[in-house]
């Protein structure tokens, strides 16, 4: 063991050495338990004097290990005073933490106040800005126009301040009295001059040719002007609101009663009586009767197009039916009604009830002067056509006014609608009486050409059904079913008159033929009337064919029938001593079918006067031939018949086919 370096009789080496060591941990255990400090010197000087008892455990002078125990004592001072210095360092660690508790408590306390104050602050600001009123706004009241946006933007901060004073006065804040006087004589200036701005507005509507939407225009740009008048000044915005009403209400009676009674100037002169039915022997205005071009009001560019303007019509010397005055008249009603209840909505600031009732303080006595002269012009009406398109034109027009979702003029559209059906109602009738009540034998020469009292219906019939389409109505449907069944009595009324069978089915085809025409122009396909006249025909078409074939065909027809009934029964024997009767039928054919087809298409085409209804009979009647020929090829060919020797003149069938097609008339 060297101890050349270790030198245990100076104490410089280890004081230095543990000072330095000391400073080292003292610096790294600021915050560290007293406790855990102490144990941790202990176990160092342990394991130190452990080093230094195995270091001298090999030492055999006892001077060294003398020394030895004069170092170790030294190092128990040392340690001793090391306790004493972090016994102090622990007690200051003591103090700081209660110092930090207490800032803790005086910085919540602080942040408290600050946020109290800050409260306060903005309470209070508000308060003096809701309370100052500065000059900008009193003089900007008092001197400037009202309609300059200045004005309007510093009456809705004169309202603020109004409602606020309000408000304050209700927790009777000392600090409203201060401003109470300023802000009332505002007000008052304020009122004056939207009052007088707002009536002068209204006046102006009254001036002669006055465009009065374009002043409306101009108050709804100002519509806060009379919200302002309602909540501070309930009296004059009543005024104000009596006055719109009383001269809203003599400008819209006096327009419409003169734009109606310039319309009327310019209706046809020449209209409907009580004579012009369909069951009359005849009438000078079979118009009436016929729809024509008059539909085409309710298409959507006629329906909301332009409206009339009788001077125009007048200088142009022309007319026009009821129903395109009654348009007319309705859609300005529609568009100037629909206008103003927004704008009463818009500007009064109403909806529902307070809205209608407004609306009808306006327009009611233009309504109820409409009403009084539909009333007249109802209670001597016989054009039905008229009466239905104007029902359709409501229909229409109420359709209109529910989709911009107007309800001003529900109640209107249903006082006319009741005007206007029963009025309808009671001239279709009176049409179906006619012909109920027409008697045959007065109608003059008999014709079997369509009669003018069923091109009349089918005309009538057609207009109605086509306009009905689109708004159906089960009560028109049942009257024109009643008049259907009047209309095909009095068809086989008047086909009773004629002599023979042949003219009674001749008469019945052109009738039910013209009648199915003019329906299908405007009705649709599968319509009853349609569907009704469609089987009428076809059922009448076949008997006429099967007439047309007797004259001429008629043994070898009756021949076919017979033997065909007998074949079902297995009795066709019994024909088979007809040996001299088949040949007269076999050889009476074929000298004489050209002719006899020949004369019959050219009666045929003289019989009915729709060509195209008459190749169609016609054709029907060569095919029918053709079958009847076939059957008794059939016939024939039976063993019964095999062994006459008629049989071969029989013309060949597809002979006779091809020979038959020359026969059909061609387009």
């Amino acid at each position: 063991l060297n101890l050349g370096e270790l030198d245990l009789t100076t104490d410089e080496f280890i004081l230095d050495e543990v000072d330095s060591e000391t400073t080292f941990i003292i610096n790294n255990i600021v915050g560290l338990d007293l406790y855990y400090l102490v144990v941790y010197w202990q176990v160092e000087v342990f394991l130190w004097l452990f080093f230094l008892t195995v270091r001298l455990s090999d030492i055999k002078e006892s001077q060294n290990i003398a020394l030895l125990h004069n170092q170790i004592t030294a190092c128990d001072s040392i340690l001793e005073r090391m306790e004493g210095m972090l016994s102090g360092f622990q007690s200051d660690l003591s103090s700081i933490s209660s110092e930090i508790q207490t800032l803790q408590q005086q910085s919540v306390s602080m942040n408290v106040r600050l946020k109290n104050r800050q409260a306060v602050r903005s309470h209070l600001s508000q308060l003096v800005d809701e309370l100052v009123v500065p000059g900008a706004m009193i003089s900007t009241i008092m001197d400037s126009p009202v309609t300059e946006q200045d004005f309007l933007e510093q009456l809705h901060e004169l309202n603020n301040k109004i409602n606020f004073a309000k408000e304050l006065s209700f927790r009777e804040t000392l600090a409203c009295s201060d401003i109470q006087d300023i802000v009332d004589r505002l007000k008052l200036k304020a009122v004056s001059k939207i009052r007088e701005f707002i009536l002068q507005k209204i006046y102006s509507f009254r001036k002669p040719m006055t465009n009065y939407q374009i002043p409306q225009n101009t108050l709804l740009k100002y519509r806060f002007f009379y919200q302002f008048l309602l909540a501070n000044e309930r009296t004059v915005a009543k005024e104000i609101r009596d006055e719109y009403v009383d001269t809203m209400s003599k400008i819209y009676y006096s327009y419409f009663k003169s734009y109606s009674g310039r319309l009327l100037k310019v209706q046809y002169e020449e209209v409907a009586d009580k004579d012009d039915l369909m069951g009359v022997e005849d009438t000078s205005r079979n118009t009436i009767f016929t729809l024509g071009q008059r539909g085409t009001i309710l298409s959507p560019a006629e329906l909301e197009g332009p409206i009339l303007v009788p001077h125009t019509a007048q200088r142009g010397d022309s007319r026009y039916p009821y129903e395109m005055l009654f348009r007319s008249q309705h859609y300005a009603l529609l568009d100037n009604g629909c206008r103003e209840y927004l704008f009463l909505s818009d500007f009064f600031m109403v909806a529902g009830n307070s809205a209608l009732d407004l609306f009808n303080s306006i327009m009611g006595k233009t309504l109820s002067m409409f009403l009084k002269s539909m009333s007249t012009y109802v209670s001597d009406c016989y054009d039905s056509i008229a009466v239905f398109l104007c029902i359709h034109i409501i229909l229409r027009f109420r359709a209109i006014t529910a989709k911009r979702t107007i309800p001003a003029l529900d109640k209107y559209w249903e006082a006319v609608l009741e005007l206007l059906w029963p009025r309808f109602e009671m001239i279709l009738e009176m049409n179906i009486h006619s012909i109920r009540n027409t008697d045959p034998q007065k109608l003059g020469v008999l014709d079997t050409r369509p009669h003018y009292i069923t091109r009349r219906y089918a005309e009538f019939s057609s207009a109605i059904v086509s306009i009905n389409q689109t708004f159906p109505n089960e009560r028109t449907n049942n009257l024109l079913g009643q008049l259907l069944i009047e209309v095909e009595n009095f068809v086989l009324r008047m086909a009773a008159e004629f002599p023979s069978r042949r003219d009674q089915l001749i008469f019945l085809i052109n009738n039910y033929d013209m009648m199915l025409s003019v329906l299908m122009e405007r009705a649709a396909d599968d319509s009853k009337e349609v569907e009704g006249f469609q089987q009428l025909l076809l059922a009448r078409t076949q008997e006429f064919i099967e007439e047309i074939l007797c004259p001429p065909f008629g043994g070898m027809i009756a021949f076919v029938k017979e033997a065909e009934a007998l074949m079902e029964k297995g009795q066709l024997d019994r024909l088979k001593n007809e040996e001299a009767r088949i040949t007269q039928l076999v050889r009476g054919f074929s000298s004489t079918w050209k002719q006899s087809v020949e004369s019959m298409s050219q009666d045929v085409m003289r019989s009915f006067t729709n060509f195209k209804n008459g190749t169609s009979i016609i054709q029907g009647a060569l095919t029918q031939l053709i079958q009847y020929y076939h059957g008794f090829h059939k016939i024939l060919n039976q063993p019964t018949f095999r062994s006459l020797a008629v049989r071969s003149e029989l013309i060949n069938l597809h002979h006779l086919m091809v020979e038959v097609k020359k026969h059909k008339p061609n387009f």
